[in-house]
């Protein structure tokens, strides 16, 4: 997306992240307490009711899951809606953006966006699909998915929406999904923004590995200056003994990176010793590819490292990538290489663990884009 914001748009938009654990060495997994949010939908044409969750501009990042045990996060992500043609003469063709080979033009304002819909069933106007692979095994200890977009583009959706989907399981019929805490939601510099999130552990749990399908993310089509976008994120933390002993946790708000902000979580004490190994997941909206000068840093350590891959350049990080440490997230449905407004990205954090510490600090900058950092998970071995 693109934003005319003047001088504003020189002092840039930087989201800071400083995370640390909250157990103790030992202690048992917990999650923040959830509602059920999983039922039986009777058909996608006729859903019941969902109640109108209650909504703010701003979630400070807060933790929402941690562990420490034998195990490791894995996630599934997919974009919700995709470019149908371009809107001027000038920019790139629709299938060269999707798929990452434009040189310029390619972002979500340069074309009319319409829906990403997969599943074959005319009672749904968008659906995706995407594969999450625990290890053979593994036990699922907690399930979220996260789910967002733009409601403001050449049509207007309804916020009342925001905090339903369905959900489908490998092989199985969609079941609706209710968003059970504050969906963050904000109208700023031309779009309408919103994130929500459910605990779908006992659905993963009950039905493992394989292709999830979600419908009926409430986002909108059509063109505009600030662009269509969203998508979805499922993340799942499992146990299994023969892997190492790590600490696991996830964190989620709703945080506008506007011009000058600087957003921190402060959380104490996590110890990882010289050597670690570790991975963190990164859920944001509305980075456009080729807009340079976002970086996602970590400091750990008494290192500063920038965060980067063969999938995510050092300096463009919110470039609207689905991806696994270096290459596109295989497994999904569509597998378009850029999702046009849309990250779900996953970092190896090896480099900056290697002097032992006790503290985690992430910095997310983006300089030209408004966009929404939406959740984060980390995965850190406790022990070598």
């Amino acid at each position: 997306m693109r934003n005319s914001l003047g001088p504003l748009l020189r002092r840039g938009m930087v989201g800071a992240f400083s995370l640390a654990s909250l157990w103790a060495p030992g202690g048992p997994a917990a999650a923040a307490p959830a509602m059920p949010t999983t039922s039986t939908a009777p058909t996608a044409s006729t859903p019941s009711p969902a109640p109108v969750a209650a909504e703010a501009e701003s979630l400070a990042f807060t933790q929402r899951y941690r562990a420490l045990q034998h195990g490791g996060i894995v996630r599934a992500a997919n974009s919700s809606i995709t470019c149908r043609r371009p809107v001027e003469r000038s920019a790139a063709s629709c299938p060269a953006a999707r798929e990452g080979r434009a040189a310029t033009n390619d972002d979500n304002d340069d074309f009319e966006m319409f829906y990403i819909d997969v599943d074959n069933d005319p009672n749904t106007y968008n659906s995706s699909r995407a594969e999450v692979r625990p290890p053979s095994g593994a036990r699922v200890s907690y399930a979220r998915l996260y789910w967002g977009g733009n409601l403001r583009v050449g049509e207007q959706k309804p916020p009342k929406d925001n905090g339903r989907v369905l959900i489908a399981e490998p092989g199985g019929q969609y079941k609706e999904v209710l968003a059970d805490t504050v969906v963050g939601h904000r109208v700023a510099h031309g779009a309408d923004a919103f994130q929500a999130s459910a605990d779908v552990t006992a659905l993963v749990r009950s039905s493992g590995a394989g292709a999830y399908t979600v419908a009926q993310v409430n986002v909108a089509m059509g063109h505009s200056a600030a662009g269509a976008w969203g998508g979805w994120t499922l993340m799942v933390a499992y146990e299994k003994e023969s892997e190492p002993l790590r600490h696991l946790a996830m964190w989620d708000g709703f945080d506008p990176l506007g011009p000058g902000g600087d957003r921190t979580v402060r959380l104490p004490g996590i110890t990882f010793p010289k050597g670690a190994e570790g991975r963190a997941g990164l859920v944001a909206y509305n980075g456009d590819r080729g807009r340079t000068g976002g970086s996602f840093t970590l400091s750990a350590g008494g290192l500063t490292t920038r965060l980067a891959d063969g999938a995510n350049p050092r300096d463009d990080v919110l470039n609207s990538t689905i991806s696994e440490p270096g290459r596109t997230a295989p497994g999904r449905t569509p597998a378009y290489p850029n999702t046009l407004g849309y990250d779900s990205d996953v970092f190896e954090l090896d480099k900056g663990l290697r002097h032992g510490g006790d503290r985690l600090d992430f910095r997310l900058v983006s300089p030209r884009d408004t966009a929404w950092a939406g959740a984060l998970f980390v995965a850190v071995d406790a022990k070598r």
